[in-house]
């Protein structure tokens, strides 16, 4: 399943009267991608530009609510997907030209992902 991976940096709030050391974490976090044309396909339109989260707050935000921490930074990383699901991706982004101001595909992939879209073979 393709997925969106970011670099999040956290800091957990421990009760009052502990602490904990370092303060702060750093992990990945990946959020499976919808398949192109259900629900929250777009996902990469909503939140990417050029290979970058478009709106940070946002993205925090999202982020603390799948972690249930207080996020103090999210970076997208990578789009990692299979070769199945790039050409899928790739047709309903061809299909849908007109809800990404584009002519082209490939523009359409540049100027949300960046060169951030790793491939797989399918198997």
């Amino acid at each position: 399943m393709s997925r969106y991976v970011f670099h999040v940096r956290f800091r957990p709030d421990p009760d009052r009267g502990f602490r904990i050391e370092p303060a702060t974490f750093e992990t990945s976090l990946s959020k499976a991608a919808a398949p192109p044309g259900e629900e929250g396909w777009l996902f990469f339109r909503n939140n990417l530009w050029r290979g970058e989260v478009n709106a940070p707050g946002h993205m925090r935000s999202l982020a603390e609510g799948a972690l249930g921490v207080p996020v103090e930074a999210v970076e997208y990383r990578r789009f990692e997907t299979t070769e199945g699901e790039y050409a899928a991706l790739k047709e309903a982004i061809a299909a849908n030209l007109d809800r990404f101001n584009a002519e082209t595909g490939s523009e359409v992939l540049n100027k949300y992902f960046g060169s951030s879209i790793e491939v797989e073979p399918d198997g």
